[in-house]
């Protein structure tokens, strides 16, 4: 990238991690109170939750990627806020629809599998917001959202848990406060610049969104779906265990997000595509592989912030943050299909999380077969699907434009 643009991406990734940190610190200081308070199998179901949570949130991440892209290719705000509307009615009702059988498949109430989904339709009307913000550019004002729907989210749930309320009241209270961010995010929306689009774009229907979903879905998938196997196939106790060194997984997931955040718009340009991908894939590898040594040299703490009753998850946890590093990098890749609308490069993530659940499934039966199978499946994943979107991106030249899609 030319200087100007280098430094640029650099403030933007700056001011991106500043917001994406608040709010990760602060979902992560949410682990800490509930491991004590709830204890072991208490926390297991906590965890679980949260996971199935992310798992619905994936419409609100689709979301933000189609309104981040047509953005940047001139769509108006109007447009893409009503289409944020739609999709946030869909993810309401397949959010509702599918309460008890997440209650059954996680042996947790009703009630608590309620309070954990309620907040998926309000994470898309936040997203649409997110999306508008990033294909402007606006990363200052993003970073305040960023922090804003993880403080708001995660201090109500902690005053429940601080009184005595159980994981699904806890994520009912986080739910009330990711609405209030939403409706704020709509305000500083609507006072940010719109920027160089005209409005006369034609914008996308809900089957680009869905067709993006399915990209954030995979990837959504792989990084829960090693929890909520562990739920089902570990005692509860090392279900718990596995759970505390999910959190390295987090981590490492989710603190590099800024990267492809700041780069996806370039990402979504033709002219830029190609370089917007491999600086985006080499930063993550870098920021991945210092979180991993971290982790190792931070692993004697978890007895003196947890407890020692978690003391078995330190020699772990170097693993758990891998895991996290390789997940992040596929995330790199996979954000470059939905910006030049490749998606069907996903398929590669689904084949990956097939094997991980037949693997866990069939062979693991403890917490380090667990995360050792999780390992080699990330990376295995993460890989290849690098691979193939850096090959994809050289083919799309400044004067290329991606094949249309839906514009209803």
């Amino acid at each position: 990238m030319p200087r100007s643009a280098t430094g640029t991406a650099v403030a933007g990734m700056t001011m991106v991690t500043a917001g994406a940190m608040t709010a990760n610190l602060a979902s992560y200081l949410l682990h800490l109170p509930a491991a004590q308070w709830l204890g072991p199998a208490g926390y297991g179901e906590f965890a679980s939750l949260l996971a199935a949570q992310l798992v619905l949130a994936v419409p609100a991440l689709a979301l933000q990627t189609v309104v981040a892209r047509e953005t940047v290719r001139g769509a108006g705000t109007a447009a893409l806020r009503r289409l944020g509307y739609r999709c946030a009615g869909l993810a309401g009702f397949v959010a509702l629809a599918v309460v008890p059988l997440v209650a059954w498949a996680l042996d947790t109430s009703v009630a608590g599998a309620l309070g954990s989904l309620v907040t998926a339709p309000l994470l898309v009307l936040l997203a649409a917001e997110q999306g508008l913000l990033q294909g402007r550019g606006r990363f200052s004002a993003l970073s305040v959202v960023l922090a804003a729907a993880g403080v708001a989210k995660v201090v109500p749930a902690v005053a429940v848990l601080a009184v005595g309320g159980g994981p699904g009241a806890a994520l009912f209270a986080g739910a009330v406060g990711t609405g209030f961010v939403a409706a704020a995010a709509a305000l500083l929306v609507s006072r940010s610049p719109a920027g160089p689009g005209s409005g006369a774009t034609p914008v996308v229907g809900v089957l680009a969104v869905l067709r993006a979903s399915q990209v954030q879905l995979a990837l959504i998938a792989l990084t829960s779906l090693d929890l909520l196997l562990a739920r089902t196939v570990l005692d509860p106790r090392d279900a718990g265990l596995y759970a505390l060194g999910a959190v390295a997984t987090k981590v490492a997931f989710w603190l590099p997000q800024a990267v492809g955040v700041v780069l996806y718009p370039r990402m979504a340009d033709p002219a830029q595509s190609a370089a917007a991908v491999r600086s985006a894939l080499t930063v993550l590898v870098g920021i991945g592989a210092a979180l991993v040594a971290g982790a190792a040299v931070g692993a004697p703490l978890v007895p003196l912030l947890v407890g020692e009753a978690y003391a078995p998850v330190q020699s772990l946890l170097w693993l758990f943050a891998l895991q996290g590093a390789c997940l992040a990098v596929l995330q790199g890749a996979l954000l470059s299909a939905i910006a030049g609308e490749r998606t069907h490069l996903a398929a590669v993530a689904w084949v990956g999380l097939a094997a991980e659940a037949a693997l866990m499934l069939t062979v693991a039966t403890t917490t380090r077969q667990f995360v050792l199978v999780a390992v080699a499946v990330a990376a295995t994943t993460a890989t290849v699907v690098s691979v193939l979107a850096v090959r994809a991106a050289r083919t799309v030249g400044p004067d290329t434009r991606p094949a249309p899609s839906d514009r209803m």
